[in-house]
């Protein structure tokens, strides 16, 4: 698994948008790229994927932007990061989604290691939401145990 730049950003975006997520009102761009350091240009592009993948909606005009097209709760770190990024398998060749054949494919010594990490990658990015993250961090903020997550 490789977590790109525009992965980073779509999970950050994402996981901006949980946390507005209560007000119901579209976030702007400009906005969310502020809060998440995040270039505005790029954040576009990264919108628009998620967008076409089911993620978030938008609305335009002057109260436009974007919300999320479901509760934070029902959205995984997985999904946000397949989605952007495909795979969380670290080669191919062990990928549920893009399975390459491999000529070692029978007899190669490492090919259960690599199912391990995947299915242990996997399981854990699934496991949590983005409303987990939000809840992490407000509970981080309430009882002053450091810093945000």
């Amino acid at each position: 698994m490789h977590l790109s730049s525009k992965g980073e950003y779509a999970t950050r975006a994402i996981l901006e948008l949980a946390r507005r997520y209560r007000n119901d009102e579209p976030v702007p761009v400009d906005v969310i790229a502020k809060a998440q350091n995040i270039p505005a240009r790029f954040l576009e592009q990264i919108l628009l994927s998620l967008r076409r993948a089911g993620f978030v909606r938008s609305r335009r005009g002057p109260r436009g932007g974007y919300i999320l097209a479901k509760p934070p709760s029902q959205i995984s770190i997985a999904q946000v990061t397949r989605a952007i990024d495909g795979p969380l398998a670290p080669v191919a060749c062990v990928s549920q989604l893009e399975h390459e054949d491999c000529e070692l494919s029978e007899t190669c010594e490492l090919k259960c290691l690599w199912q391990e990490l995947r299915d242990t990658i996997s399981d854990l990015l699934e496991g949590v939401s983005f409303q987990d993250i939000v809840d992490r961090t407000w509970k981080i903020r309430d009882t002053g145990q450091g810093k945000e997550i």
